[in-house]
């Protein structure tokens, strides 16, 4: 397996990936977006910092890429949309960065309402000017904390050890989680209200970008201070130049910028602003942290197929993992065998299951039915990354339901396919919990295995069909390994399920549909 390092990681996350006989390990720093191209093809595994952008036409050049690493939180410089279109895993590391992001923020908000830097240069400048640095205690006052994440968390901790009150916002939190961390949950415009500092700890999305803008800032207490230590994109620079000018705010502290470095941004030239370069992550623990964590990450996805915090997959536990994967095999079999039978779109896919099942992570089981559903129609590789994305993208509503109730058997998946013709349900199950088996299709009851090569026929149920069928495979010298019949009350049709020694030819086929008895005919490999 092939590994490109374009972003400096730490020394021990390098010698870790180069030990591995397994892998093979490239570092080259300082590519732009056709350097890039040019060296990922081939690579299995690619590891990124800020400095890089994986773009589209990187992505599209990376034919065999099956994950992403960022070393660090921020993922903006990786066009999460389309990794997960190609079948992409993307991979951060969120924790280990947490604590030295959190302790930059508060070292600004000491700074920031002390001015520090500007009292520092005063001094330089062989002044003594106590009486102009009148600062603020932050002892009492309000902080406003905009995400409540891993590092949002660190920050209210070291707050209120510190007396302040603290007050946050994140739409995706629930007032006990804020209760239990002794926090008050507000939403964004009465925090914005009543916060004396506000300091910014949530990702960078289309929905957050320049949250902070115009009216927020208007929102703010007069003379309040804020800062932003996550994504430069989370603020608009030009309202918050006006904001500033203007009094509304008393100061800002900046680590990070729309574009970086911020070269003529009219933020340079006010004295009530301070800034860091981008110094979230950089302190050695935290550097050595995360080069180290998000070497293992791509390891352990690359041989074991466990995303540790993927972006864009749900985390499975790689003992979990082995549990579901006869459950997956379910799915995806039933999955193809639905797409075969299907003749028109599917607008809506019904995924029902039912008893053991239940206790586990189902997420990856309905993906892999959308994988088999997916798989039979669209030209592009489908997987656990993208199949979700793509059924979407085609149309496919997704309805998901759960019973620790079985009836017939200890574990059952029901896939169920809407078109604009026609409803066609299959149920199946597991034999000995590792050997598929579909159990009906529609109303009729049957029992078969999901493997091999397989011909379904529908006929009408009369005495010598099975014959008929069974001669006119033995004339073109196809073996017959398994039949079985099913049968339902409400009609006077049946159907078979037989599996055969190789698939039959078109002309085959079409001997088998002359038949008179029989209305329909499929054939699969699975």
């Amino acid at each position: 397996m092939k590994i490109l390092i374009a972003d400096k990681i730490a020394d021990s996350g390098i010698d870790f990936l180069s030990s591995d006989p397994e892998l093979d390990v490239e570092l080259i720093t300082g590519l732009d977006e056709d350097g890039l191209c040019k060296h990922i093809q081939g690579i299995n595994g690619l590891i990124v910092r800020s400095g890089v952008t994986v773009t589209p036409k990187v992505i599209d050049a990376a034919k065999q890429l099956q994950v992403i690493g960022r070393a660090g939180i921020g993922v903006d410089n990786i066009d999460i949309n389309y990794a997960t279109e190609r079948g992409i895993v993307v991979l951060n590391t969120p924790n280990a960065n947490a604590t030295t992001t959190a302790e930059l923020a508060i070292a600004h908000m000491f700074s920031l309402c002390r001015q520090l830097p500007q009292a520092n240069q005063s001094v330089r400048d062989g002044k003594w000017e106590r009486s102009r640095f009148n600062g603020m205690e932050i002892t009492g006052k309000t902080l406003g904390v905009v995400g409540f994440g891993t590092i949002g968390r660190i920050v209210c901790k070291r707050a209120l050890a510190l007396k302040m009150k603290v007050i946050a916002y994140d739409p995706y939190v629930t007032d006990e989680m804020f209760t239990d961390a002794g926090v008050e949950g507000m939403a964004l415009e009465d925090l914005l209200t009543n916060a004396d500092i506000v300091t910014l700890h949530c990702p960078l999305t289309d929905k957050t970008t320049k949250l902070i803008n115009t009216d927020s800032l208007r929102n703010m207490k007069k003379g309040a201070r804020l800062i932003n230590c996550a994504r430069g994109g989370l603020v608009d620079e030009a309202a918050l130049v006006n904001a500033l000018k203007s009094g509304q705010l008393a100061g800002a502290a900046l680590d990070v910028f729309e574009k970086e470095p911020p070269k003529d941004s009219p933020l340079l030239e006010m004295n009530n602003v301070q800034f860091t370069p981008h110094l979230g992550a950089s302190t050695h623990e935290a550097q050595t942290a995360v080069g180290m964590e998000i070497a293992q990450q791509v390891i352990t996805f690359l041989k074991t197929n466990e995303a540790i915090n993927a972006i864009n997959l749900p985390r499975i536990s790689a003992k979990e993992g082995q549990r579901l994967l006869p459950y997956q095999d379910l799915a995806r079999r039933l999955g193809q065998l639905l797409a075969t039978m299907c003749t028109s779109a599917i607008t809506r896919l019904d995924i029902a299951l039912s008893g053991t099942i239940v206790e586990l992570n189902t997420r990856p089981v309905i993906t892999d039915a959308l994988v088999g559903l997916l798989g039979e129609h669209l030209s592009m590789p489908i997987n656990q990354v993208n199949a979700g994305y793509l059924a979407k993208r085609q149309g496919i509503q997704v309805c998901e339901s759960r019973s620790a109730e079985a009836h017939d058997y200890l574990t059952s998946l029901t896939l169920t396919a809407h078109t604009g013709d026609e409803t066609i349900g299959l149920t199946g199950t597991l034999f000995d919990e590792r050997y598929p088996r579909l159990v009906r299709i529609n109303n009729y009851f049957i029992e078969a295995p999901l493997s091999g090569h397989l011909l379904f026929t529908r006929h009408v149920d009369v005495p010598g069909v099975v014959g008929d069928i069974g001669a006119l495979l033995a004339r073109n010298k196809i073996n017959i390994s398994t039949m079985q019949v099913g049968v339902a009350s409400d009609s006077e049709h049946a159907i078979a399920v037989i599996s055969i020694s190789s698939p039959l030819d078109i002309a085959m086929l079409d001997d088998l549909r002359k038949l008179p008895t029989i209305s329909k005919v499929l054939q699969i490999s699975l």
